[in-house]
């Protein structure tokens, strides 16, 4: 396969700097060639001098319909034997451009939950969209089991929806660096990441909040009413996150479905945590029982159960041997089943089969949720999914 087959990998506005899998997704390519293709530029360490930006100013019009002749021949400047855009919404605003060309549109997680639960006739309007470009996509790829049977609850053709994890850079070797931190959190400080429920659950740990957003002073006062012994040190480039990531004991990743239905696909954080050695104090939300194997790669409690989560993190934190051996087994679990590499190549196996023929992609195995294998563990981890490890 010529590695100058060209491939657009479409995001709206390029690109968020907490869209990290974006990028690796293109940059992990070994088949193909990515052009990265977007309506708006954004200022943040993820945007590249070669990103394509197709309107300097406001894209109003395509958001409103769904074309622009513009982004048409940008499109078709670059050749492109297949068109793959992240989340739905976007999926949407490219979709009658790249007609004629394969389409794959990832779903991530808000986009197929808040999003077409809005109210009103917002939400009647993305629904709308949402169904046009599960209509009009070649194949939906979901980042988790739980985001695929959403996606398919709005509409998408079972058939054409497969679950791909998007995977995480794994190095060498687990870093061995003294732990400064006893839990780090990494995250926008919003409603779904459970960053309210885990200042509550903290207790005597020494933590360290990475990460921005509209909750961000709230929480910050709240940790200084409850005397927690908190660090934020808000947003950090991705180097910075996996080096405090590294030296944190635990990750507490407590998400839950929000007020207004939002919730997560699969967060990334877990798995570039459990990469480094570093097992997570999580919630049974989404896609996370995929990434967290309870009692063998981390330790799982229902969404918003403070106490759950208390009793979690006090446990690992006061069994040093229990941690251990759940951080080597969260990244013997991450080697099997979200390695990048192996992951892009399943993605471009994908891709050549869709550049081959449309027909060959759809459908078989792939497209029923995953079953990830997870990796034995010795019997005194095992014993972690007792009753203390995690009651809902």
């Amino acid at each position: 396969m010529s590695a100058d087959r060209t491939v657009v990998v479409w995001r709206s506005a390029l690109l968020s700097g907490s869209e990290t899998f974006v990028r690796q997704h293109g940059a992990h390519l070994t088949r193909w060639r990515p052009v990265y293709l977007g309506a708006a530029k954004v200022a943040s360490a993820l945007a590249e001098e070669t990103d394509v930006v197709v309107f300097p100013g406001s894209f109003w019009t395509l958001r409103l319909t769904g074309w622009s002749p513009r982004l048409r021949r940008a499109l078709r400047a670059q050749r492109p034997a297949l068109v793959h855009a992240h989340f739905g919404g976007d999926g949407w605003l490219v979709s009658r451009a790249a007609s004629g060309v394969p389409l794959v549109v990832t779903v991530h997680g808000h986009d197929v939950s808040r999003q077409p639960a809005a109210p009103g006739l917002r939400g009647l309007r993305y629904r709308r969209n949402l169904r046009a470009v599960f209509r009009r996509a070649t194949v939906i790829l979901a980042v988790s089991g739980a985001i695929r049977d959403r996606a398919v609850a709005w509409g998408a053709d079972p058939a054409k929806v497969r679950v791909h994890h998007t995977g995480v850079p794994l190095p060498a070797a687990v870093p061995d660096v003294p732990k400064q931190w006893d839990v780090v959190f990494v995250g926008r400080f919003v409603a779904k990441k459970g960053v309210d429920d885990l200042v509550e659950a903290l207790g005597p740990a020494r933590a360290l909040f990475i990460g921005s957003g509209p909750l961000l002073d709230r929480v910050r006062d709240r940790a200084r009413e409850l005397g927690v012994d908190a660090t934020f040190a808000g947003q950090l480039d991705p180097a910075a996150v996996a080096r405090h990531v590294a030296a944190a004991r635990i990750l507490a990743a407590p998400s839950k479905t929000a007020a207004d239905g939002d919730a997560e696909g699969l967060p990334t954080t877990i798995l570039e945590a459990a990469a480094l050695g570093v097992p997570a104090v999580a919630t049974r939300h989404s896609g996370i029982p995929e990434a967290v194997v309870d009692g063998v790669t981390g330790l799982l409690g229902a969404e918003g159960d403070r106490v759950a989560l208390a009793a979690n993190i006090a446990r690992l934190l006061a069994d040093d041997e229990l941690r251990s051996a759940l951080g080597r087994q969260a990244r013997a679990h991450v080697e099997t089943n979200f390695d990048l590499v192996r992951q892009t190549a399943a993605l471009e196996d994908l891709y050549d089969a869709l550049a081959t023929g449309p027909a060959a992609a759809p459908g078989g195995p792939a497209s029923r949720s995953p079953r990830t294998s997870p990796p034995p563990g010795p019997s005194a981890s095992r014993s972690a999914s007792g009753p203390a490890a995690g009651s809902a």
